[in-house]
Parts: structure tokens; sequence; C-alpha cells
């Protein structure tokens, strides 16, 4: 029997145990959508059920008119074998020859208004309907029940089953987002802040804020010293020696000119490639309203020869909707690090582009903000640093991904997604994953390095970011050398996705064969790299909550987060010089066996950086803790190799080489 594409995947999501539990027969007259239920919405994690007379704003996504041919055409185009490779089409044209017709929005709108929702948005791909309503309608139209359940740490509504929608629009309807709020899970991948240098830090005040809707900024963090210019710039000759060695101090955060000069940008500068001509988009949930004074702030302090003009940047939020989730649920105010973060990396590694950033209503709306772009082909480039802590997130909220990514590639926009800060998950989850958006095929997942930049701006160490922490306790390190796992660059085997031909001959078989049943090979993460490590990280500056007030700061901060906008930022310069180059992956995958434009990133050992902190975060007054970040601890199933592995993927971009070939 012939697996269709949708068969393999509702396989992988049964053999995760992603499958609903003993949902009901749908009613009389209506038909069930698949997978639509998150396994983890089960009668042990559920805590109260959902108030019926709240409202909330769903998205009805509907099937594309032609799915199989969208397809095609993205791997045409996306294909450097093919003869259509790079001939993107247009937005009229995807819209035209695949995407949901007129006649299928207007019977859906219709089923929606007939019972009772204010039916609202239809984007100008038709790739949903949104709508309004109450719980109790959601329960009537949908035959199911809503409820409140307990999930990594938050409170989530779910349907207890998948949802049914009448068999006359079954047809048309592909799946329905934020009737549960499943993508609530995804999570800004950012780490190097406060919650990682010290958690027993005092928490600083919140700042009065005149909206419900508007965050106060985060808690305030400030780099304690001694820390390095450049990396190794220091020693640390005061504390013991770390398994016989004393270590250089963490650095202080690099500079844009730094990050520059370690992907040779700097060279390419000088011929006038700065990413002029191009655009970034930039996806995150909320907005800071600080978010472009901060970045522009930012650039005047620490790269003034490049400053963020405001005809460069500019912006779309999206307000509020009825049932989003509480923004302290969503961590409003952690979002706005990563925001900053994001375009300050973005205009680091390409001064000369324009960057646009859409910001989703809250966690649950981030398909909406990124539709939102490819729908209207509004940039070349998306960076996403956000996912989901492994890949629970139901199939057919997946699925309206993937039409996303999908059109996205066909239309030549490449979408760079982080693939995660907690290594293989295994510390966190009952066993190894990769992290969903990361695992789609259709997306180049970025993973992460610890750099050593030296006093030229040279790359003078270069492994896989995999950090063991020991603090100095009573005189000593502990634990001792290699310290325990802290953190690292995401990756793994999806459950998900089946291996993608780009993958095939290039990804060792063992790698494909992991998580995976019988001889199914998966979809392995990540595809690239670029600098991650928090204590390699950057600098960034936005502004913050301290004991004395509200005012905008400095810090360093890492995580795949700073990876993927790294990346984006790369590309933009790359696309200014080669032209728009869309879903780069076929292209690495068959690069790398046959140029270098692709450096391999090799494992070191014995290497590492003692850092410095804050008790409190922000200044001396409750003193110091120091601790040992020690490289490529191995305590996970993902490594550091030669050749492709499970950490970097492919590698780093090599230089000038990587932009004269891609």
């Amino acid at each position: 029997m012939r697996r269709t594409p949708a068969m393999l995947l509702a396989l992988a999501m049964v053999g995760a145990g992603f499958t609903s539990l003993a949902p009901s027969a749908a009613a009389a007259g209506q038909s069930a959508i698949p997978d639509s239920h998150p396994s983890w919405a089960n009668p042990n994690a559920k805590v109260g059920n959902a108030d019926t007379a709240s409202k909330l704003t769903f998205r009805v996504y509907l099937k594309l008119a032609d799915q199989a041919g969208l397809e095609a055409a993205a791997t045409a185009v996306s294909d450097p074998n093919s003869a259509s490779y790079k001939k993107f089409l247009s937005t009229d044209e995807v819209r035209t020859r695949f995407a949901p017709t007129a006649a299928a929005v207007s019977a859906v709108r219709s089923w929606l208004s007939s019972a009772g929702f204010s039916a609202g948005d239809v984007p100008s791909n038709n790739a949903y309907v949104s709508a309004t309503g109450t719980v109790d309608q959601v329960q009537k139209t949908f035959g199911v029940t809503l409820g409140e359940y307990k999930v990594k740490g938050k409170t989530l509504r779910s349907q207890d089953r998948a949802l049914s929608v009448p068999t006359s629009v079954a047809s048309l309807v592909s799946g329905v987002v934020n009737i549960d709020q499943a993508t609530a899970l995804l999570q800004p991948q950012h780490v190097g802040a406060a919650g990682d240098a010290t958690p027993n830090a005092v928490a600083q005040p919140k700042a009065k804020t005149a909206s419900p809707a508007v965050s106060p900024p985060p808690a305030g963090f400030v780099n304690a010293t001694p820390c390095s210019d450049y990396f190794g710039q220091k020693t640390d000759t005061t504390d013991p020696a770390y398994a016989g060695k004393q270590l250089p101090y963490a650095v202080c955060g690099y500079t844009p000119s730094q990050l520059r000069a370690a992907s040779q940008l700097d060279v390419a500068a000088r011929a006038g490639l700065d990413g002029r001509g191009t655009t970034v988009a930039i996806v995150d949930a909320f907005g800071s309203p600080t978010l472009y004074q901060d970045a522009a702030e930012y650039a005047k302090r620490n790269d003034p020869s490049h400053p963020l003009t405001k005809s460069q940047f500019s912006q779309f939020v999206y307000p509020p909707t009825p049932g989003s989730e509480d923004p302290s649920q969503c961590d409003a105010s952690g979002w706005y690090g990563e925001q900053s973060l994001d375009v300050e990396a973005v205009h680091a590694m390409a001064p000369g582009a324009k960057i646009l950033y859409v910001g989703g209503a809250d966690c649950s709306s981030l398909d909406e903000a990124l539709n939102r772009i490819v729908a209207g082909n509004q940039a070349q480039i998306v960076s996403n640093s956000y996912g989901d802590q492994g890949e629970d997130i139901p199939a057919d909220e997946v699925q309206a991904f993937e039409s996303i990514a999908k059109q996205a590639a066909a239309e030549g926009i490449g979408l760079y997604f982080s693939s995660g800060d907690s290594g293989d998950e295994s510390h966190a989850l009952p066993k190894p994953s990769a992290d969903f958006s990361a695992s789609s095929p259709w997306v180049t997942a970025v993973g992460g390095t610890s750099l050593g930049i030296g006093r030229n701006g040279s790359k003078v160490l270069e492994t896989g970011w995999s950090t063991g922490k020991s603090t100095l306790t009573a005189g000593a390190w502990s634990p001792a050398a290699p310290g325990a796992w802290l953190y690292g660059a995401g990756g793994g085997t999806s459950v998900l996705f089946p291996e993608p031909n780009y993958q095939k001959g290039v990804v060792p078989d063992a790698l494909a064969k992991q998580n995976q049943t019988g001889a199914n090979r998966g979809r392995v993460v990540p595809d690239i790299s670029m600098d991650a490590d928090p204590t390699t990280g950057m600098l960034i500056g936005i502004t913050q909550t301290f004991p004395d007030g509200v005012r905008y700061g400095q810090y360093r901060i890492g995580g795949t987060s700073l990876a993927s906008p790294l990346m984006a930022g790369l590309m933009a310069v790359a696309d200014q010089f080669g032209g728009r180059h869309g879903f780069i992956n076929p292209w690495l995958y068959k690069a790398v066996s046959h140029t270098p434009a692709v450096s391999d990133v090799k494992p070191v050992t014995g290497a590492g950086e003692v850092r410095v902190d804050f008790v409190n975060g922000t200044d001396a007054s409750g003193g110091y803790v120091r601790s040992v970040r020690s490289f490529n601890n191995t305590d996970q199933t993902i490594q550091t190799t030669r050749g492709y592995d499970n950490v970097t993927g492919l590698g780093t971009p090599n230089g000038l080489l990587f932009l004269g070939l891609i």
C-alpha cells in the first residue's frame, strides 16, 4: 500500500503517542478533524472547566486547492538540479494556482456565521477564516468540552477530544488553531540573562503600566566584571584551576563589528555588501513599546557608523483578541528581550537591510503573524526564534504551518527557525526529541556553536554549543569538570516528519534512524549553525526595570535565538550579492559535498570560560557568584562530531566562500 505524506504524518503521531485519548465518535452529520486533540489534554492533567460565557478567537484553516501542486512547485524552485531553480512564483501565481478558493472561504464563513460566530479576517492567500464566539458556542459547534489543563508549567485551554465539523464543510477544513492553546507552548529560544546567571536573584519591582495589554519591561540585568572584550583576553588567575587549567573570563558580549568580522562580512562591506535592497522579517509574540528606540540606541552606542534609521525599520503588532492567554502566562516581558535580540542581531550582520517586525497578539497567534508575511511576500528572509519543547503540537495545526512554509518556499522566502536551547530535551522530557517548528523539512533549522572571536576578529575557537556548569563553592569547583549539563543547542530526529530528500546521503544513517520504528528514517535537526552560547554571546541593549526605575541597559545574551537572526542577517548579504535564494536546504546539502562554503564544526575538550555574575543580577551589594562554563558537555544523546552532526548540522557558513558560492 502506498503511504501518502498525510498517512506518514498520522503514523508518526501515533508512534509518538500523540493521539487523542479515546475520542468519542463525531455526532451525526459531523466529521472529526484527525489528530486535532493535544495529547497533553488528558483527564489526569485537567484542573477545571472553561468558562462557557468567555469569548475566544480561533482560525479555521482551509485545505489548499492543490496541495500536491504547491509542494511540487516549492520543491522545483528550491532544487539546484531543477530547470525551475530560483524561478520563484509571485503571490498572485500561488494564490491563483494553489490557494483555497473563494467559494471555499464563502462556505466556511457561512457555516461559522450560521453557528452564531462572528466571522472575521481572511488573509489574502485565503489560508484561514478567523472567528470569534463563546466557549459554549465552540463546544456545541465542534462537539467538544473545553477545559483547563496543566502542561509544562502552564495552564492552557483545550478540547477533550478531536474537533468535528459538519460533513458539508469537512472536505474544506484542514484544521483549527487556537481553540486549544497548544501553540502557546511556543517560547522564545534565548538564555543568558538573569534566569541563567542567578537562580536565586532578587526579583525586581514591576513597572506600572497604563494598559493591561502592555507588559512592563523585563527585570534589569547587568554584566558583572571581570569579563573580556574578546575571547581569551583576560585569564582568571585568582580562582582554582579547572581540570588543571586557568581558564579565561567570559566575553562581556560580542559587538556588531566583531560578529561581522568573524563571518568576513566586514570585508564584504568594503565592496558595498551590507544587505541593502533586502528585507528581513522577524516574527515574535507581542511588541515591545521601546523596540525601535532600544535598537537605535544600541546601534548608536556599539556600531555608530551603522545607525538603524527609521526608514529601515517597520513593524506591525496584532492587537489582543478574545481568548488570548494572559500576557504573564506567555511571558510577554520575556518576549521583549527576544525582540531586541532579533532586531539588533540582524542589523549587526546586515546594517543596510530593512527590518520588518511582525508581532503576534500572543504565543497562540504566531502562525497568523508568519502567514501575514508570506501571504504578502513582504520579505525575502524570515527569522523565527521560538519553538516548542518537543513536537507535541496537534497534527492539524502542524499541517497548517506546513502549508504556510511551502508557500514561502514557492515564493522564494527563506524561513529560519532556532533549533532550541535544551539540547535533545532528555533533561526535561521523558525521551529525546527535536523541537517543532525547527523540525519541519521546509525550514532551515539553525543550531548553535560556542564561538571564540579573537583580538583581530577572526575565529580562534568554534565547537558545538553544549554547556557544563561548575560553581565555585567553598574554594572548589562543584561539580568537578566537566560540570553538570546546563543547556545547549537543540537537535535530534523528528518523529513527525520523514527524512527529506535533500538529507539523504549526507546525514548518517544512525542519526536518521533515531527515534524511529522499523525501517523509517526521520528529518534530522539542525541544518546549519551560528554562535549561540550565552558564554560567547552578543551584547544587546533593551529598556529594563531596575530597582531604581526603568531605563535602557545592556548585557550579554545567547541561545539559538541569537543564531537564527545572525544567519538571517548573513543571508540578507548573500541575497544582495547573488539574488534571492529562498529555501536554501537543498543547496546546502548538495554544496557541502562539493564546496568549502560550509565549515565543519568539530568537538573540543578541556575548553571553557569563567563567568562572574551578581547574585542579585544588578550590582555587587548582594555579592558575586562565579562559575565555569565548559564547552562540549556530552551528557545527552546528541553530540558534536566530525561531519554532519545533530548539534551543529552541516557546520557554519565559511565567510566569503559561502557568500560567493551560494
